[in-house]
C-alpha cells in the first residue's frame, strides 16, 4: 500500500489548459474515484500518477517519495485500461505471468502467484485459454490479473468496465470492490458513470474543466453538495433545479417558484442581493400528493415505469420538475397533482456562481 499526494499539479496541452493547480490525497489503502464528464481531466491525472504524462508544473508523491522524474517502470503501480491489452497469442495463464518472467522470476514462484490470483479471480479453470475464447467480462478479470501478480504500491483503473454490458458492469464493479478490500491495496479508480463512483468508492473526486469540485464520501456528495455541479452530476435521477427568488421574512427565508410559494426555509443563509437563487431538490425528496406544507401543484408532462420504480415528468410554472417514486403511477398527460415534500432537504445555490448558499 501507498499513498498519493498531488501538490498544485497543472497540466497543459500547448494552449490548452487541462489541469488547473489539482490538490488531492489518497490515503494509503483507500478506494479514491475519480468521476467527471469527460474531457474534465480525470483521466489525464490518472497518467500523470503513472507516469504516461509529464506535469506541466506541482508534483506527485506515491508512498512519499516524488516521483516526478521517474519512468512508469520505476513507480511501482499497475495500470488497468478500458482496452485490455492482452496478448492474443498468450493463454491466460501466459498473459498473467509476463511481467513476472521479464523479472526472471522463478518458475515455481511464478506458478504460485498466478495462481493464487487465478483463484481470486475465478480464473482457474480458464488458464489455458486465449483471450479470443474469453467473454468480455473474462478479458477484464484477466488484465486485472495480470496487475495484481505484480504486488504493486497502487491499482490505477482508468474506466475499466466501460466496454461490459449493464449486466457484467454490476458484477465487476463488485468483484473490483471485494478484490480491493482482500488485497488492502492502494486504488485510484476514473469513471463518468456516477453510479460506479458511488457504489465503489471510499471517496469521491468530483472533477469538472480541470478542476476539483468537490471530495468526500458518496453519501457526503449526495447529501451535501458544494455546488451545483456536483448536485447535478452525482444522483439518477439528477437533482431537480428551479429558477426562484429568496426573500427575507418574520418566518425564515421565503422561496418563490414563478408564481407559486414553494416553501419556507427555517434557517439564516446569506442570499444575493437580487433574490435569484437557483433551488435543489432531489426528485426522491418530493412526494404526489397533499401535505402538511405549502400547497404545490404541478402538471404531468410524462411519466416512466421502470418496474421497480417511477420517475413523473412534470412542469411547474413553466420549468421541469422529476418526481422518483416506488409507487406505480397511472396519471394522464396534463393532470394537475399536488406535490408535498420536507424544505429541509431543499438546497439553495448562488444564480450566477452554481455556488451552494450556506
Amino acid at each position: 500500500m501507498a499513498s498519493i499526494e498531488i501538490a498544485n499539479v497543472r497540466k497543459d496541452f500547448g494552449a490548452v489548459s487541462v489541469l488547473n493547480g489539482v490538490d488531492l490525497s489518497i490515503a494509503s489503502g483507500e478506494f479514491a474515484v475519480l468521476v467527471g464528464p469527460s474531457g474534465c481531466g480525470k483521466s489525464t491525472l490518472l497518467r500523470l500518477i503513472a507516469g504516461l504524462e509529464d506535469a506541466s508544473s506541482g508534483e506527485v508523491h506515491i508512498d512519499g517519495r516524488r516521483v516526478n522524474d521517474l519512468p512508469p517502470r520505476d513507480r511501482d503501480i499497475a495500470m488497468v485500461f478500458q482496452s485490455y491489452a492482452l496478448y492474443p497469442h498468450m493463454t491466460v495463464r501466459d498473459n498473467m505471468a509476463y511481467s513476472l518472467n521479464l523479472k526472471r522470476t522463478p518458475a515455481a514462484r511464478i506458478a504460485e502467484v498466478v495462481g493464487g490470483a487465478a483463484a481470486k479471480l475465478g480464473l482457474e479453470a480458464l488458464a489455458g485459454r486465449k483471450p479470443r475464447e474469453l467473454s468480455g467480462g473474462q478479458r477484464q478479470r484477466v488484465a486485472m490479473g495480470r496487475a495484481i501478480v505484480r504486488n504493486p504500491k497502487a491499482f490505477l483503473f482508468d474506466e475499466p468496465l466501460s466496454n461490459l454490458d449493464a449486466r457484467m458492469r454490476e458484477q465487476m464493479r463488485l468483484e473490483i470492490r471485494k478484490l480491493h478490500r482482500d488485497l488492502d491495496a492502494t486504488s485510484v479508480y476514473v469513471t463518468h458513470d456516477q453510479i460506479e463512483a458511488m457504489t465503489m468508492a471510499d471517496r469521491i473526486v468530483a472533477m469538472n474543466a480541470g478542476v476539483i469540485q468537490q471530495v468526500g464520501t458518496p453519501l457526503e456528495l449526495y447529501d451535501d453538495p458544494a455546488n451545483m455541479f456536483v448536485a447535478g452530476f452525482i444522483g439518477s435521477p439528477a437533482m431537480n433545479f428551479l429558477d426562484a427568488r429568496a426573500r427575507r421574512t418574520e418566518h425564515g427565508i421565503a422561496i418563490t417558484v414563478g408564481d407559486t410559494a414553494f416553501c419556507t426555509l427555517r434557517q439564516s443563509l446569506p442570499l444575493p442581493d437580487d433574490g435569484r437563487i437557483k433551488v435543489g431538490i432531489r426528485p426522491e425528496r418530493i412526494r404526489i400528493g397533499a401535505g402538511g406544507g405549502q400547497p404545490v401543484e404541478a402538471v404531468v408532462d410524462l411519466v416512466e415505469a421502470t418496474g421497480a420504480a417511477s420517475v413523473a415528468h412534470l412542469d411547474l410554472t413553466g420549468q421541469p420538475l422529476k418526481v422518483f417514486t416506488t409507487e406505480r403511477l397511472q396519471f394522464v398527460q396534463g393532470q394537475h397533482v399536488p406535490l408535498a415534500f420536507d424544505a429541509g432537504h431543499v438546497c439553495l445555490f448562488d444564480g450566477s456562481s452554481g455556488d451552494r448558499l450556506r
